[in-house]
Protein backbone atom coordinates (compact mmCIF):
# COMPACT_ATOMS: atom_id res chain seq x y z
CA UNK A 1 0.00 0.00 0.00
CA UNK A 2 1.55 3.67 -0.71
CA UNK A 3 1.65 6.24 1.23
CA UNK A 4 -1.44 7.90 -0.86
CA UNK A 5 -3.67 4.79 -0.41
CA UNK A 6 -2.57 5.34 3.89
CA UNK A 7 -3.52 8.87 3.71
CA UNK A 8 -7.02 9.62 4.60
CA UNK A 9 -8.62 6.31 4.45
CA UNK A 10 -8.27 5.86 0.79
CA UNK A 11 -9.39 2.81 -0.84
CA UNK A 12 -6.65 0.32 -2.08
CA UNK A 13 -5.59 -0.23 -5.65
CA UNK A 14 -8.50 -2.24 -7.46
CA UNK A 15 -7.07 -4.77 -10.32
CA UNK A 16 -5.34 -2.97 -13.13
CA UNK A 17 -7.46 -2.29 -16.26
CA UNK A 18 -6.04 -4.46 -19.26
CA UNK A 19 -6.89 -1.75 -21.85
CA UNK A 20 -6.57 2.24 -20.55
CA UNK A 21 -8.84 4.66 -20.16
CA UNK A 22 -8.68 8.58 -19.51
CA UNK A 23 -10.21 10.05 -16.35
CA UNK A 24 -12.57 12.51 -18.15
CA UNK A 25 -13.11 14.73 -14.94
CA UNK A 26 -11.77 14.83 -11.53
CA UNK A 27 -10.36 17.92 -9.61
CA UNK A 28 -6.64 17.56 -8.79
CA UNK A 29 -6.36 20.14 -6.33
CA UNK A 30 -9.25 19.44 -4.25
CA UNK A 31 -7.25 15.69 -3.20
CA UNK A 32 -4.90 16.69 -0.69
CA UNK A 33 -2.10 14.31 -1.94
CA UNK A 34 0.90 14.74 -3.64
CA UNK A 35 0.34 15.18 -7.36
CA UNK A 36 3.12 12.94 -8.76
CA UNK A 37 2.07 10.12 -6.88
CA UNK A 38 -1.56 10.52 -7.06
CA UNK A 39 -0.80 10.37 -11.19
CA UNK A 40 1.76 7.64 -10.80
CA UNK A 41 -1.23 5.38 -8.81
CA UNK A 42 -3.20 6.55 -11.11
CA UNK A 43 -1.36 5.37 -14.05
CA UNK A 44 -0.56 2.19 -12.44
CA UNK A 45 -4.11 0.94 -12.56
CA UNK A 46 -4.99 1.78 -16.10
CA UNK A 47 -5.56 5.36 -15.98
CA UNK A 48 -2.64 7.33 -17.06
CA UNK A 49 -4.35 10.45 -18.47
CA UNK A 50 -7.19 12.62 -16.70
CA UNK A 51 -8.66 15.73 -17.08
CA UNK A 52 -8.81 18.59 -14.38
CA UNK A 53 -11.48 21.29 -13.78
CA UNK A 54 -11.70 24.38 -12.67
CA UNK A 55 -14.34 25.72 -10.93
CA UNK A 56 -13.15 29.88 -10.74
CA UNK A 57 -10.45 31.58 -12.06
CA UNK A 58 -7.49 30.62 -9.21
CA UNK A 59 -8.76 26.89 -9.95
CA UNK A 60 -9.26 27.21 -13.69
CA UNK A 61 -5.40 28.63 -13.06
CA UNK A 62 -3.94 25.88 -11.46
CA UNK A 63 -5.85 23.42 -13.40
CA UNK A 64 -4.04 25.28 -16.45
CA UNK A 65 -0.43 25.12 -14.60
CA UNK A 66 -0.87 21.18 -13.98
CA UNK A 67 -1.52 20.54 -17.30
CA UNK A 68 1.32 22.19 -19.09
CA UNK A 69 3.69 20.23 -16.53
CA UNK A 70 2.33 17.01 -16.55
CA UNK A 71 2.10 15.04 -19.35
CA UNK A 72 -0.66 12.89 -17.97
CA UNK A 73 -2.65 15.93 -17.51
CA UNK A 74 -5.11 18.05 -19.82
CA UNK A 75 -7.43 20.97 -18.48
CA UNK A 76 -10.63 22.89 -18.35
CA UNK A 77 -11.54 26.00 -17.29
CA UNK A 78 -14.93 27.73 -15.92
CA UNK A 79 -16.73 29.21 -13.24
CA UNK A 80 -18.83 27.06 -11.27
CA UNK A 81 -22.58 27.74 -11.73
CA UNK A 82 -22.87 27.98 -7.45
CA UNK A 83 -20.24 30.87 -8.15
CA UNK A 84 -22.14 32.25 -10.76
CA UNK A 85 -22.47 35.42 -9.12
CA UNK A 86 -18.20 35.56 -9.85
CA UNK A 87 -18.92 35.61 -13.48
CA UNK A 88 -17.56 38.70 -14.11
CA UNK A 89 -16.91 40.38 -17.93
CA UNK A 90 -13.06 40.58 -16.41
CA UNK A 91 -13.58 36.71 -15.43
CA UNK A 92 -14.62 35.68 -18.24
CA UNK A 93 -12.46 36.95 -20.38
CA UNK A 94 -9.73 35.28 -18.05
CA UNK A 95 -11.56 32.15 -18.17
CA UNK A 96 -11.33 32.72 -22.09
CA UNK A 97 -7.81 33.23 -22.23
CA UNK A 98 -7.22 30.02 -20.52
CA UNK A 99 -9.70 28.43 -22.52
CA UNK A 100 -6.98 29.06 -25.56
CA UNK A 101 -4.15 27.20 -23.67
CA UNK A 102 -2.39 24.72 -25.93
CA UNK A 103 -3.10 22.25 -22.80
CA UNK A 104 -6.85 23.60 -21.94
CA UNK A 105 -9.35 21.39 -23.93
CA UNK A 106 -12.48 22.12 -22.29
CA UNK A 107 -14.38 24.65 -20.60
CA UNK A 108 -15.78 23.68 -17.77
CA UNK A 109 -17.54 22.93 -15.03
CA UNK A 110 -20.43 25.16 -16.38
CA UNK A 111 -23.93 24.54 -16.22
CA UNK A 112 -26.59 24.87 -14.07
CA UNK A 113 -27.36 23.90 -10.19
CA UNK A 114 -30.95 24.22 -9.32
CA UNK A 115 -29.91 21.88 -6.08
CA UNK A 116 -27.96 23.86 -3.53
CA UNK A 117 -29.19 27.15 -5.41
CA UNK A 118 -26.29 29.51 -3.56
CA UNK A 119 -26.54 31.39 -6.94
CA UNK A 120 -29.09 33.53 -8.28
CA UNK A 121 -31.03 31.26 -11.34
CA UNK A 122 -30.94 34.38 -13.73
CA UNK A 123 -26.73 34.75 -12.94
CA UNK A 124 -26.32 31.09 -13.46
CA UNK A 125 -28.10 31.33 -16.90
CA UNK A 126 -26.26 34.11 -17.39
CA UNK A 127 -22.94 32.75 -16.39
CA UNK A 128 -23.68 29.40 -18.61
CA UNK A 129 -24.40 30.82 -21.96
CA UNK A 130 -21.26 33.22 -21.60
CA UNK A 131 -19.33 29.84 -21.25
CA UNK A 132 -21.23 28.50 -24.17
CA UNK A 133 -20.26 30.85 -26.39
CA UNK A 134 -16.70 30.69 -25.38
CA UNK A 135 -16.28 27.33 -25.74
CA UNK A 136 -17.65 27.94 -29.48
CA UNK A 137 -15.34 30.62 -29.85
CA UNK A 138 -11.96 28.48 -28.58
CA UNK A 139 -12.98 25.58 -30.58
CA UNK A 140 -13.17 23.61 -27.11
CA UNK A 141 -15.35 21.07 -25.60
CA UNK A 142 -18.32 22.17 -23.08
CA UNK A 143 -18.12 20.44 -19.88
CA UNK A 144 -21.73 20.72 -18.16
CA UNK A 145 -22.67 20.70 -14.54
CA UNK A 146 -26.54 19.45 -14.28
CA UNK A 147 -27.74 18.93 -11.37
CA UNK A 148 -31.71 19.15 -10.72
CA UNK A 149 -31.80 21.06 -13.73
CA UNK A 150 -32.31 19.26 -16.65
CA UNK A 151 -34.80 20.73 -18.70
CA UNK A 152 -33.23 24.35 -18.16
CA UNK A 153 -29.79 23.24 -19.32
CA UNK A 154 -31.25 21.67 -22.21
CA UNK A 155 -33.34 24.82 -22.82
CA UNK A 156 -30.30 26.56 -23.13
CA UNK A 157 -27.93 24.71 -25.21
CA UNK A 158 -31.18 24.55 -27.54
CA UNK A 159 -31.23 27.99 -27.59
CA UNK A 160 -27.49 28.95 -27.71
CA UNK A 161 -26.55 26.13 -30.08
CA UNK A 162 -24.57 23.41 -28.35
CA UNK A 163 -20.38 23.22 -28.86
CA UNK A 164 -19.86 20.38 -31.48
CA UNK A 165 -18.21 18.66 -28.16
CA UNK A 166 -20.86 18.57 -25.03
CA UNK A 167 -20.39 16.61 -22.12
CA UNK A 168 -22.78 15.84 -19.36
CA UNK A 169 -20.42 15.51 -16.44
CA UNK A 170 -21.35 13.73 -13.36
CA UNK A 171 -24.50 12.46 -15.91
CA UNK A 172 -27.59 12.73 -13.24
CA UNK A 173 -30.74 11.97 -15.52
CA UNK A 174 -32.83 9.12 -16.57
CA UNK A 175 -33.84 7.41 -19.47
CA UNK A 176 -35.79 9.89 -20.41
CA UNK A 177 -33.25 12.41 -20.28
CA UNK A 178 -30.17 10.04 -21.71
CA UNK A 179 -32.42 9.47 -25.41
CA UNK A 180 -32.44 13.35 -25.47
CA UNK A 181 -28.77 13.56 -25.16
CA UNK A 182 -27.95 11.15 -27.32
CA UNK A 183 -30.13 12.18 -29.62
CA UNK A 184 -28.13 15.78 -29.70
CA UNK A 185 -24.96 13.85 -29.85
CA UNK A 186 -24.17 14.54 -26.25
CA UNK A 187 -21.49 13.07 -24.33
CA UNK A 188 -22.78 10.88 -21.18
CA UNK A 189 -19.72 10.85 -18.42
CA UNK A 190 -20.71 8.69 -15.26
CA UNK A 191 -18.98 8.52 -12.00
CA UNK A 192 -18.39 6.47 -9.28
CA UNK A 193 -22.60 7.12 -8.30
CA UNK A 194 -23.58 4.99 -11.07
CA UNK A 195 -22.65 1.96 -8.82
CA UNK A 196 -24.69 3.27 -5.33
CA UNK A 197 -27.62 1.23 -4.44
CA UNK A 198 -30.33 3.75 -4.77
CA UNK A 199 -28.99 4.75 -8.78
CA UNK A 200 -31.17 2.21 -10.75
CA UNK A 201 -31.88 5.41 -12.97
CA UNK A 202 -28.58 6.04 -13.92
CA UNK A 203 -27.53 2.47 -14.74
CA UNK A 204 -31.01 2.57 -17.13
CA UNK A 205 -29.36 5.62 -18.77
CA UNK A 206 -25.89 3.92 -18.83
CA UNK A 207 -27.06 0.47 -20.36
CA UNK A 208 -29.22 2.55 -22.96
CA UNK A 209 -26.13 5.28 -24.37
CA UNK A 210 -24.27 4.39 -27.64
CA UNK A 211 -20.96 3.08 -26.76
CA UNK A 212 -19.62 6.03 -28.74
CA UNK A 213 -21.07 9.05 -26.38
CA UNK A 214 -19.71 7.31 -23.15
CA UNK A 215 -16.81 9.01 -20.67
CA UNK A 216 -16.12 7.62 -17.07
CA UNK A 217 -15.48 9.82 -14.85
CA UNK A 218 -14.26 10.25 -10.99
CA UNK A 219 -15.28 13.68 -10.06
CA UNK A 220 -12.22 13.20 -7.35
CA UNK A 221 -12.41 13.18 -4.65
CA UNK A 222 -15.75 13.16 -4.68
CA UNK A 223 -18.45 9.87 -5.61
CA UNK A 224 -16.13 7.23 -4.65
CA UNK A 225 -17.50 4.28 -6.06
CA UNK A 226 -19.30 1.28 -3.97
CA UNK A 227 -17.79 -0.51 -2.22
CA UNK A 228 -15.98 2.39 -0.68
CA UNK A 229 -18.39 5.26 -1.01
CA UNK A 230 -17.72 7.95 1.57
CA UNK A 231 -14.35 7.45 1.53
CA UNK A 232 -11.75 9.44 -0.58
CA UNK A 233 -11.75 9.31 -4.23
CA UNK A 234 -9.12 9.81 -7.05
CA UNK A 235 -8.59 8.49 -10.82
CA UNK A 236 -6.55 5.18 -9.58
CA UNK A 237 -10.61 4.10 -8.71
CA UNK A 238 -11.80 4.07 -12.10
CA UNK A 239 -11.81 0.79 -13.09
CA UNK A 240 -14.31 0.28 -10.42
CA UNK A 241 -16.55 2.17 -12.13
CA UNK A 242 -15.50 1.03 -15.65
CA UNK A 243 -15.94 -2.85 -14.66
CA UNK A 244 -20.20 -1.61 -13.29
CA UNK A 245 -20.50 -0.42 -16.28
CA UNK A 246 -19.17 -3.07 -18.43
CA UNK A 247 -21.81 -5.43 -16.20
CA UNK A 248 -24.64 -3.24 -16.59
CA UNK A 249 -23.99 -2.93 -20.15
CA UNK A 250 -23.48 -6.60 -20.57
CA UNK A 251 -20.45 -6.05 -22.30
CA UNK A 252 -16.73 -7.01 -21.79
CA UNK A 253 -14.18 -4.84 -19.95
CA UNK A 254 -11.99 -4.58 -22.26
CA UNK A 255 -14.48 -3.58 -25.46
CA UNK A 256 -15.81 -1.04 -23.36
CA UNK A 257 -12.59 0.85 -21.80
CA UNK A 258 -11.53 0.64 -25.38
CA UNK A 259 -14.80 2.46 -26.44
CA UNK A 260 -14.07 5.01 -23.74
CA UNK A 261 -10.64 5.81 -24.08
CA UNK A 262 -11.35 6.95 -28.19
CA UNK A 263 -14.19 8.71 -27.16
CA UNK A 264 -12.35 11.04 -24.42
CA UNK A 265 -9.59 11.65 -27.26
CA UNK A 266 -12.12 12.84 -29.76
CA UNK A 267 -13.53 15.36 -26.84
CA UNK A 268 -10.76 16.77 -25.38
CA UNK A 269 -7.33 15.90 -27.85
CA UNK A 270 -4.24 14.23 -27.55
CA UNK A 271 -3.08 14.12 -23.84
Amino acid sequence: MTRYEREGAAPPAPEPLRTPVADAHCHLDLMGTDLDEALELSASVGVPRVVTIGVDVPSSRLAASQAASHPGVLAAAAIHPNSAGEATDEALREIEALARLDRVRAVGETGLDHYRDTADHADQERSFRAHIAIAKATGTALVIHDREAHADVLRVLAEEGAPERTVFHCFSGDEEMARTCVANGYYLSFAGNVTFKNAGHLRAAAALAPAELLLVETDAPFLTPMPFRGRPNAPYLIPLTVRALAEVRGTDEDTLAAAIDANATRVFGTW
